[in-house]
């Protein structure tokens, strides 16, 4: 097989500089292509972070074990709570009476080292409370 030269019969035309080979389009493909893997793995590494941490974060949890009503201004809650070893509780504890009027509230405050706290808790009210109940349980605040 013999090469054609440029210009004799069966030769491919000459094609304008740039438009099919590399030149400034090509500087400049290359350049967005670089920037848009760049932004594709700092987003990924975000969405793989915030995934991380929204699944092993610190998580607290408690419920109502039972609760009598000791006088008409105390009810006793026993509480238990599940949290990591190291981290500090606070649980919102309410009484309501037989209307479902809030008569009592109180904050709690875990800090033992445990994995599980077992605690009774005196809720002070102003009327007789009929219920004991967990509003909620949540990691306190640093600070």
């Amino acid at each position: 097989m013999t090469a054609v030269r440029p210009g004799e019969p069966g030769a491919r035309p000459a094609l304008p500089d740039g438009r099919y080979g590399p030149g400034a389009d090509a500087r400049a493909d290359r350049k967005l292509r670089i920037a848009a893997v760049v932004l594709g793995a700092l987003m990924a590494v975000g969405v793989g972070w915030y995934g991380w941490h929204a699944l092993t974060g610190t998580k607290v949890s408690g419920q109502v074990i039972a609760f009598k009503a000791v006088s008409d201004q105390a009810v006793e809650i026993h509480l238990e709570v599940h949290k990591d070893p190291g981290t500090v509780a606070v649980c919102t504890l309410r009484s309501v009476d037989v209307d479902h009027n809030e008569v009592g509230r109180k904050d709690v405050r875990l800090a033992q080292h445990a994995r599980q706290v077992d605690t009774v808790v005196t809720v002070r009210t102003t009327s007789r409370g009929e219920t004991g109940e967990l509003v909620s349980c949540q990691t306190a605040p640093r600070g």
